[in-house]
């Protein structure tokens, strides 16, 4: 029961997290963030954060420092949006899946190109 609440508050998150990260965050060092996955504990206190930033290394570094200095406006903006007694701690981390399954098909299409 309780796992199956805790993911149902992380795709909750994931939504407005979506939304406040695009629409209310103003820091310059914030570049395209695409929210892709939250794992909320299950007894909801924290949540670990996946984002996607589109650019360089240099970027994605700016934005998680951004998202850092913004965590507590972010927090308290979930606190109103989602009804929870008390608002998951935050933890912003990379995405490493979508730029691993990238390089996988790269390497298949190289592999597909020496074949033929």
């Amino acid at each position: 029961m309780n796992e199956l609440r805790a993911n149902r508050v992380g795709e909750q998150m994931k939504k407005e997290l979506g939304d406040i990260i695009g629409r209310k965050i103003k820091d310059p060092r914030v570049g395209f963030v695409t929210v892709t996955d939250v794992e909320v504990s299950g007894d909801l206190q924290q949540a670990k954060v996946f984002i996607s930033v589109l650019g360089e290394n240099k970027q994605k570094q700016d934005t998680l420092v951004g998202l850092a200095k913004a965590k507590g406006f972010i927090r308290s903006e979930i606190g109103k949006r989602i009804r929870l007694r008390k608002t998951p701690e935050l933890y912003f981390e990379f995405d490493e899946a979508i730029e691993k399954g990238n390089r996988i098909e790269h390497i298949l299409r190289q592999i597909n190109d020496t074949e033929e």
